[in-house]
């Protein structure tokens, strides 16, 4: 081997070394600027949610004030009912609304005693007043106030960058780590940015007014702007009872989820019965009498735990039918031991009840907080039972907002209903245009 073939292999090597060095710091230098960002971005949810937390506290204590004053007073003004139950929908309901709920209750008592042994059906209890659900354009409108004014919403982070005078290249890794972080996913993400780069309201202007339009309809596109998103169940070609099924891994507020819906058609005025087919967790069945009973719906369960949730699903179907009730929507369990064990038992459950009333919607239950380690569980549910649409619950606007668009491409169905609180009439129809003006305002 003469010196000019050791000298080219000690420039290559060299080379070589020089371009491993270069990646491993830019790696770290990424990794860095991502974690400072992703520290930041928590650190604002923390102050922003301690500082909602005090505001809803102070509400509450305001309100209090205020039903204390209405019960010594031993009257109830039309006007400030309709505002309580704009606000929190925790008021009872007036004179005229609490008899209207009555029959419903009182026809529901007579199948409760015929029920077979092994079921029953729990109405609200007599002695309590049913609660007046706030109507769905004043859940929307409240909905895009909290959007507005969370912290941090991922399209207020992607304007600061995309209206600066010059973007760099590095201006453009941020644009799409600030995707990545906000859950968009990682094809999405990179459809975005080449969309971005490749409009001149954005790389020829300095205008943030055209930057902001350019930015509000790329993410409309993505969102999807022309996709049906109503609830089957509100269709004209509904069949009666609508039949839906909730389901979704334990611990997204699934049954939480029921209730909430519940609520949602009965302030459409539609008459609504639940079947608690989750058997398997205890407090399940528990938990969704509760949010029955508020509002005067009877609720359908087992007398064990454990038993069989396909016949719960069968007995509530029968129900409905035999009531002619508007809507039921059945709660599933969560379980994922195995693919095939959930496969079997929400196939199961679809069959019996198709045995009495044909199924028209299958809702998943996303935690909007998982975002992308939420997507596994998403597809074994779309695989096994077959989803017509998804409820992001706790979607809280800001870091993790890009979930909407992630989820609809991933499963190939719309979301359909996002809940953005704790509250029980925080709950609403998903609408794209006040989603991405509530994170860009």
């Amino acid at each position: 081997m003469d010196t000019q073939q050791i000298i080219a292999i000690v420039v290559v090597a060299v080379i070589a070394i020089a371009l491993i060095v270069a990646g491993v710091l830019a790696d770290r230098s990424r990794k860095k600027r991502i974690d400072a960002a992703e520290q930041a971005r928590e650190d604002r949810e923390a102050a922003a949610k301690a500082a909602a937390d005090k505001a809803i506290a102070a509400k509450q204590a305001a309100q209090s004030g205020v039903e204390s004053e209405s019960a010594s007073s031993g009257q109830s003004k039309p006007g400030t009912e309709s505002a309580k139950s704009a606000e929190s929908a925790e008021s009872p309901a007036s004179g005229a609304s609490a008899s209207e709920p009555a029959p419903a209750a009182q026809s529901a008592q007579p199948e409760s005693q015929s029920a077979p042994t092994g079921s029953r059906t729990e109405p609200q209890p007599a002695q309590a007043q049913p609660q007046t659900p706030e109507s769905a354009t004043s859940r929307m409108t409240r909905l895009k106030a909290r959007l507005a004014n969370s912290a941090n919403p991922f399209g207020k982070a992607l304007f600061n960058i995309l209206a600066k005078d010059h973007l760099s290249e590095a201006d453009w890794e941020d644009v799409e780590d600030t995707l990545l972080m906000a859950d968009v996913g990682a094809d999405a993400s990179e459809q975005l940015v080449d969309e971005l780069r490749n409009d001149a309201r954005i790389t020829g202007t300095h205008d943030p007014a055209q930057v902001r339009e350019a930015l509000r309809s790329k993410l409309l596109a993505m969102v999807g702007t022309d996709t049906d998103r109503r609830l089957n169940a509100d269709k004209p070609e509904a069949h009666k009872p609508s039949v839906i099924i909730m389901v979704g891994v334990n611990g997204t507020g699934k049954t939480t989820t029921a209730g909430k819906l519940a609520r949602l058609f009965v302030a459409d005025g539609k008459s609504v019965m639940l079947g608690a087919a989750d058997t398997f967790r205890a407090a399940a069945a528990d938990q969704l009498e509760t949010w029955g009973a508020k509002v005067n719906v009877p609720v359908v369960r087992s007398d064990k735990d454990g038993a069989d949730p396909a016949s719960v699903a069968f007995e509530a179907s029968q129900r409905a039918k035999n009531e002619n009730a508007d809507v039921l929507i059945i709660d599933t369990a969560g379980r994922l031991q195995n693919k095939a064990n959930l496969m079997d038992e929400l196939g199961k459950i679809r069959r019996v009840t198709e045995k009495n009333l044909p199924v028209d919607e299958v809702l998943l239950v996303l935690d909007a907080t998982t975002g992308q380690n939420g997507m596994e569980q998403a597809k074994v549910f779309a695989q096994a039972i077959g989803i017509t649409g998804v409820v992001l619950s706790k979607l809280d606007g800001s870091a993790k907002g890009g979930i909407v668009i992630s989820v609809q491409k991933e499963l190939g169905v719309p979301v359909k209903l996002v809940g953005l609180g704790e509250g029980p009439d925080d709950l609403a129809p998903f609408n794209p245009e006040d989603f991405v003006d509530g994170i860009l305002a």
